[in-house]
């Protein structure tokens, strides 16, 4: 699409100006009108300017009018005591969304190409980065890493979002970082705790070993070997014990009858001096006989009773007399052995608990390699499925090349080529390119950008300021 008429009047400084549709340079001494021209092209197609008065001093309206040879009509009025007009034809019809559209058939840097010179690196490579056309949404981000990778903008072109994705300062980078720190940090306590257990340590048995078995055979034993203990000194004490029972026996009998001898002297006495009270004393001395009978019964009952006493204890112990005594050293040795695993324990469960952890972080971990190396694999993917807007254009590590080489690595002559490259995006656009300011450039380089563009099929409006106090317009 090619322009083939602009006309321009009361716009800015300019009274009344037509161009006709091939390229020209616009020339003359500051103050005719050279960027008037321009800024009234660039108001026609984006509906802005810098300026603070668009309509001529003195008019009330303004108008452009940019006709293309594919039957485009283009009117803008800008009014000073109403509302401005604009009128977006194809081939006599409206076009709908006319901002839109003419957004789409033009960019930016078509209106003002050298501003890609001035631009810093950043902005040059993002907007070079730009053209490969390569249609994509968040579901396409999603589907690749299975998420919406943070810290990013998504308001980049692709390759620009993938070489964030996967750079060092970007957040999979970073998160991995802290994991494998984690495991080398729980490696080394696992480590720690390794070489604090016993070698071969088997944290499964002594887990389930049963400590409080052990001690309850332990204390089952040594109240067996009391009792065994107990009948043995039961068995060997029981005669001197037997002479025991009747030693206090025959010392109680003895006791009685020298207490009954004592007690008839007195009375034999007692009945010398006090016959008064004889037939009293006869009486209590015939029943001295029965009352000795009946505490010697006592004595004996009471012996008895104890012989009974302690033949039932030596029957009880009986069964236990002739047992052997059973060692519980090696059960001791074996209970404190148990004892001491089983102190590891829990440091063993911590070891394994953090082997599981740094297993679930390795896989983490791997999970973020992967998705790292999708982020660098993708942008040759996504190359070799994208057209390629200039030539000896690729791209690594985020970063567009011409022939291998980065913008800032280009000689001048490249650089404007590259220029021109750049603010052509879409052939099916508006062929048309303004370049305000050609006396900045060498002798040399003005006629390579004029070059560049005829061989590129650019139409080109171009102001070149001159000692000149008229404006002239010179064909090229």
């Amino acid at each position: 699409m090619r322009v083939s008429r602009i006309v321009i009047k009361n716009l800015f400084g300019i009274s009344e100006k037509e161009l006709g549709g091939g390229s020209v340079e616009l020339v003359g001494g500051n103050g005719t009108g050279k960027t008037s021209v321009i800024d009234a092209i660039r108001y026609a197609l984006t509906n802005r300017s810098d300026r603070d008065y668009i309509v001529r001093n003195g008019e009330s309206e303004g108008e452009i009018i940019i006709e293309t040879d594919t039957g485009l009509h283009i009117d803008r009025k800008p009014r000073t005591e109403q509302s401005d007009y604009k009128s977006v034809k194809q081939n006599g019809n409206i076009v709908p969304s006319p901002e839109a559209f003419l957004r789409d058939i033009i960019t930016p840097l078509q209106l003002q190409p050298m501003e890609f010179m001035r631009m810093g690196k950043k902005e040059q490579n993002a907007m070079i980065l730009d053209m490969i056309d390569y249609r994509w949404d968040m579901e396409t981000i999603r589907g690749w890493f299975g998420e919406i990778p943070p810290g990013v903008d998504y308001s980049q072109n692709i390759l620009a979002v993938l070489n964030d994705i996967q750079a060092e300062n970007g957040a999979y980078f970073q998160d991995r970082q802290d994991v494998n720190r984690d495991i080398r940090a729980k490696r080394a306590i696992v480590k720690d705790i390794k070489d604090a257990l016993p070698p071969d340590y088997d944290g499964t048995r002594w887990e389930g070993a049963d400590i409080g078995g052990l001690y309850t055979e332990i204390e089952r034993i040594r109240k067996s070997n009391e009792q065994i203990e107990k009948a043995r000194r039961l068995r060997e004490g029981y005669e001197n014990t037997l002479r025991s029972i009747e030693a206090d026996r025959d010392i109680a009998s003895s006791a009685l009858n020298n207490e009954m001898a004592e007690k008839e002297k007195q009375i034999e006495m007692q009945l010398a001096s006090l016959r008064e009270q004889m037939r009293s004393l006869e009486k209590e001395r015939e029943g001295l006989s029965a009352v000795r009978s009946d505490r010697e019964k006592v004595i004996q009952s009471k012996y008895r009773e104890d012989v009974a006493r302690h033949d039932s204890t030596l029957a009880a112990y009986a069964g236990y007399a002739d047992q052997e005594i059973q060692p519980v050293d090696a059960l001791l040795r074996e209970a404190a052995d148990t004892e001491k695993m089983k102190a590891h324990v829990n440091e063993w469960r911590r070891m394994l608990s953090l082997q599981g952890e740094i297993e679930q972080l390795s896989i983490k971990s791997a999970s973020y390699t992967e998705k790292i190396e999708k982020a660098r694999e993708l942008p040759g993917e996504i190359l070799e499925q994208s057209s390629i807007p200039i030539e000896g254009l690729s791209v690594k590590d985020g970063t567009p090349l011409i022939n291998g080489l980065p913008v800032s690595n280009l000689s001048e002559g490249e650089k404007l080529d590259l220029c021109i490259d750049v603010a052509i995006q879409d052939p099916a656009g508006l062929r048309i390119i303004l370049i305000d300011g050609v006396e900045k450039l060498s002798t040399d380089m003005r006629e390579r950008l004029y070059r560049k563009c005829k061989e590129r099929d650019l139409q080109f409006i171009a102001t070149r300021t001159t000692d000149s106090k008229d404006l002239m317009v010179i064909e090229l």
